[in-house]
């Protein structure tokens, strides 16, 4: 089978120049491209006198469009249906596609390929934070280009195994979600009617350390909604202008006073013990006699737990308080004697067991698509 021939892009999309002239009262949907090929989103809704710009963009469905800054991360795609006639910025670029040439859908499922982010990154230029895309540039660049027929060919295959790698995944989310309501009934049957602040279970332990200008402190973040402690980079004494760290010890339950109430909490496992928080993560230690770090583990990571961070915490999204520890101490939930705990505990590991297959299963779903359209786009598939 003979290559593709190369078409230069300049060749198949021509530069929208539609805009329109903003109304006060008028209400606009604005639109916003997102990192790594997670598509054109909806941004928000504003009345032309909340918009900065009197004149804007106005996009339609099937039109290509990037972000001039991110467009080498990725930020671009194909304009949907849902979105026809919403309006952007002059910081994302909009193309009419020459559909004689080139399928929108085609164009939709190559820009999320490595190679053509490649590209995107070859034809960007500027100093670090101020690197932007040119449009010279990009459309000069070359991709291959398969005939109609054989680009319908190729999305229809490729939509088919994307539907199937969606189902996958749907079906790996229930699973979770039965794995942690299961979690769940199973400690508030252990409880039965047994009640406890968390201030009778918990108690602050911080270790501050003081920080040193020629230290070195290795940092450790915690993910919202559940996803648990990472390893991040290490802080020198001279980056930071926090004047201690709080080293985190093995079973240490870690708070976010920021995002705690959504989720931004966690056990520390025995591997990430010596590793630092800022002042802004509070740990706890479990009170002898009344509380198993590996019981607790499970069960503050459910949205059953950290949804009741939101009833002691005042104000809304960013707007919120911190989250103080005599707040979170205070809140009361159904708890378990230590010896009910300790039954509980061994099925949290036999689940700890199942969520370590789901996460190894979700990287190989991740990479898989990303795999097809590499195939897909070599004439492979």
């Amino acid at each position: 089978m003979k290559p593709w021939p190369k078409v230069k892009l300049g060749e198949v999309l021509r530069h929208s120049e539609e805009t329109i002239e903003l109304q006060p009262d008028a209400a606009y949907r604005q639109i916003t491209v997102k990192l790594w090929g997670k598509g054109v989103v909806l941004r928000g809704i504003l009345t032309g006198a909340e918009i900065a710009a009197s004149r804007q963009m106005v996009t339609r469905r099937g039109q290509f469009i990037l972000s001039r800054i991110d467009a080498r991360n990725g930020a671009l795609g194909i304009v949907p249906l849902e979105l026809d006639g919403a309006i952007v910025t002059n910081d994302f670029p909009v193309f009419n596609v020459v559909e004689r040439r080139l399928l929108p859908a085609y164009l939709g499922w190559m820009c999320r390929t490595a190679s053509f982010v490649e590209e995107c990154k070859r034809a960007s230029e500027g100093t670090t934070n101020r690197v932007r895309l040119q449009e010279d540039k990009f459309l000069a660049r070359e991709i291959p280009l398969p005939p109609l027929a054989e680009q319908r060919r190729v999305v229809a295959r490729i939509e088919e195994l994307a539907a199937q790698i969606h189902e996958a995944r749907t079906l790996r989310h229930q699973a979770a979600e039965e794995a942690e309501a299961l979690v769940i009934s199973n400690h508030i049957r252990l409880a039965a009617k047994r009640t406890r602040r968390l201030g009778e279970i918990l108690r602050l332990d911080e270790d501050a350390v003081p920080i040193q200008p020629d230290g070195s402190y290795p940092q450790v973040g915690v993910k919202s909604f559940g996803a648990g402690l990472f390893p991040k980079a290490a802080t020198l004494g001279t980056e930071t202008t926090y004047r201690t760290f709080n080293r985190l010890y093995d079973g240490a339950l870690v708070l976010s006073q920021v995002k705690g109430w959504e989720g931004a909490l966690a056990v520390c496992p025995r591997n990430l013990a010596g590793w630092f928080v800022s002042p802004e993560y509070r740990t706890f230690r479990c009170i002898e006699g009344e509380a198993r770090p590996g019981y607790l583990a499970p069960i503050v990571r459910t949205e059953w737990f950290w949804g009741r961070l939101t009833h002691a915490t005042r104000g809304v999204g960013a707007r919120r308080e911190r989250t103080r520890p005599e707040q979170f101490l205070n809140i009361e939930i159904p708890m378990p004697d230590l010896c009910s705990q300790g039954v509980g505990e061994r099925v949290s590991v036999e689940l700890d067991a199942l969520k370590r297959l789901q996460a190894e299963t979700a990287i190989e779903l991740d990479a898989l698509l990303p795999a097809i359209l590499d195939k897909a786009l070599k004439e492979e598939l």
